[in-house]
């Protein structure tokens, strides 16, 4: 009897619903991460070095433990304790975490390149501290960040694959069970990258066009 079976049209569902995990949590993990990077940017751009110090220990952590490994430990962890998390939930908070340690550098420099020169005209131009940092700081800011930012996202979108470990069906995790069942692991990963080229290329192309537009 033979125990594998080939592709077929019935498989598209399948596939496409990795395919749509995977955009699902990369979405998730990109907006999340980006606010959240924004915010603690945005303080370590307006703190003192205490702060800086305590807030960059905890980032450098992040940054420098491998993703799977966060992943598995947080799972474990969190089963342990007796709060389990479904795949979606927990990689999303990890996925998020991540992204926002490197988010948080992206932004915290795109504050510190605004000259002070332009902040003091603004004030002294009758604008307060909010005001300052709506139509000055985050608008100048953000032409210098977006390539920056974009590279993170695009990282981000591969990244996700990894959270295949705890049990995520995106799309690296159902390539590998069609690979158990047909036994074609060339063709399926061929299209696994083909997929992940498709959507980095492009987004790498409007990346560059928007920051040729910003220098106009």
């Amino acid at each position: 009897m033979n125990l594998f079976t080939p592709l077929s049209w019935n498989d598209t569902g399948f596939i496409l619903t990795g395919i749509l995990n995977t955009v699902y949590i990369s979405v998730v993990a990109i907006l999340v991460g980006s606010l959240l990077g924004l915010l603690v940017g945005f303080i370590r751009a307006e703190s003192n070095k205490t702060i800086n110090v305590a807030i960059g220990a905890f980032l450098d952590t992040l940054r420098s433990v491998p993703l799977i490994i966060q992943l598995i430990l947080f799972t474990t962890f969190i089963g342990v304790m007796g709060y389990p998390l479904s795949p979606f939930v927990a990689g999303s908070i990890i996925l998020s975490l991540y992204t926002m340690a490197f988010m948080s550098e992206v932004f915290r420099s795109g504050f510190d390149s605004v000259p002070e020169s332009m902040v003091k005209a603004a004030r002294s131009l009758g604008m307060n501290y909010l005001q300052t940092i709506r139509y000055i700081r985050i608008p100048i800011g953000a032409r210098a960040v977006f390539p920056s930012w974009l590279g993170v996202a695009l990282s981000v979108i591969k990244d996700s694959a990894l959270v295949s470990v705890i049990g995520y069906m995106e799309l690296l995790r159902t390539a590998e069970q069609l690979i158990s069942r047909t036994q074609q692991p060339l063709m399926i990963l061929i299209g696994v990258g083909l997929f992940y080229f498709m959507i980095s290329y492009p987004l790498s192309r409007y990346g560059k066009y928007v920051e040729r537009k910003m220098k106009i």
